[in-house]
């Protein structure tokens, strides 16, 4: 698919991972990509996403919008990240149906895959078990925007595909400790802890987990790669196919920012799955992707991101 002309819509095109794929769309010719705002547009509600396809009549749909957060996030909204995830998803994809959109690019979540999920986790395995518990809600919601898509397609021969991006990292990630993800908030803390000289920061878990990263242009341009090229059914995995424990992202980090001090962890607190490591090979073989940032060079990325915003006095997203 040629995207140059078209009517899109982002949704979450404000977000962390939606900002960088608008930019990529812009360089990539697009001149008419919309990103619906929240206070304008509750994509929760049905009547505001039919003004939405009303007033800007999309040919392509890219949904990313999502009630997201960290273990702990996850742990203190299980129900509103169940039901605004789905009820956003659902929506969507229904009325994409009834406008007769082009193309609709659903954004799901490594947290849809099974809490025991053979390493590295491949699209076949994504049905069989439960997900880890403290984000089943939220990776549930989730994957049945991959259901609703494979029967849309079959009864209505409606174009969508489902893409899982593994854990994203990046400038203009979410800084705020009570919703952010790993990466961010140990760069926060270790740069808090240099700032005001303490000689301890805390970490949730044991460190022993393991966890893949995809630096966040690295996930913008497979999104847009599966747009134009990929137009099957099945899930595809976004990812880089590395893994790295818990632990030892958190002395990378350290080092990066010069804490010296001692990490300690609370194991009162989880650790969410075990691990998480994808297989990548599907995005390679169907639509020509590979992740082109090396870990350390996105790390250093996003910390100096950070940092120069901390001197602002800007430390959330």
């Amino acid at each position: 698919m040629d995207l140059g002309g078209k009517r899109i819509i982002v949704t979450g095109g404000s977000g962390f991972l939606g900002s960088h794929l608008v930019e990529r769309l812009k360089r990539a010719g697009c001149s008419d990509v919309f990103v619906p705002r929240s206070g304008e547009y509750d994509l929760t509600k049905s009547e505001a996403i039919e003004r939405l396809f009303s007033e800007r009549r999309p040919e392509v749909l890219f949904h990313l919008a999502a009630v997201v957060g960290g273990i702990g996030a996850n742990r203190e909204n299980p129900g509103k990240f169940f039901y605004e995830n789905a009820v956003m998803g659902i929506q969507l994809i229904e009325f994409a149906r009834r406008w007769n959109v082009e193309k609709t690019i659903a954004i799901g979540t490594i947290c849809a895959y099974p809490k025991f999920t053979p390493v590295p986790f491949r699209e076949e395995d994504l049905w069989t078990g439960y997900p880890e518990e403290t984000n089943a809600p939220y990776g549930l919601a989730k994957k049945m925007m991959l259901v609703q898509s494979q029967a849309y397609r079959e009864q209505y021969g409606m174009n969508a595909i489902y893409l899982l991006p593994v854990n994203l990292y990046g400038p203009r990630d979410n800084f705020d400790l009570q919703s952010s993800h790993v990466i961010p908030a140990l760069i926060r803390k270790c740069v808090e802890a240099v700032d005001a000289g303490r000689d301890e920061i805390v970490l949730w878990g044991d460190g022993s987990p393991t966890r893949e990263f995809l630096y966040v242009e690295d996930a913008a341009e497979g999104i847009l790669m599966a747009a134009q090229k990929y137009d099957k059914p099945d899930p595809v995995n976004l990812g880089s196919g590395m893994e790295i424990s818990i632990g030892d992202l958190a002395l990378m980090i350290a080092e990066m920012t010069a804490f010296s001090g001692r990490i300690k962890w609370d194991s009162d607190q989880p650790n969410g799955q075990p691990r998480r490591c994808l297989d990548v090979s599907k995005a390679t073989r169907e639509f020509g992707f590979r992740a082109a940032t090396q870990f350390e060079d996105g790390l250093r990325k996003t910390i100096d991101w950070y940092m120069a915003h901390l001197r602002k006095g800007v430390t959330t997203q």
